[in-house]
């Protein structure tokens, strides 16, 4: 049987992480806070800032700013997509 949470990213009840996905105390928060369906909306986030700034994840450097954007897209203002950034079309 799958957990909800309420979800800060979507503000709704929805099925939560089935495991903790990030280390520390802002993993787990986002393991009581945030939704599947709002992690995978993450991941793809990510993706995008990994490629458009051109990041290394194993950096620690980049996995800073990873980081610290992770929390302000689940728990601040959001986090932006690079200025130069175009949305590819579907």
């Amino acid at each position: 049987m799958s957990r909800t949470v309420h979800c800060v990213k979507l503000d709704k009840e929805a099925e939560g992480l089935a495991t903790l996905t990030y280390p520390g105390e802002l993993g787990k928060r986002v393991y009581e806070q945030v939704s599947k369906e709002a992690w995978q909306m993450w991941l793809g986030h990510q993706t995008m800032l990994i490629n458009e700034y051109r990041l290394t994840p194993i950096e620690p450097k980049a996995r800073k700013f990873l980081e610290e954007e992770m929390e302000k897209f689940f728990f601040g203002g959001g986090s932006e997509a690079p200025k130069e950034f175009v949305e590819p079309e579907k």
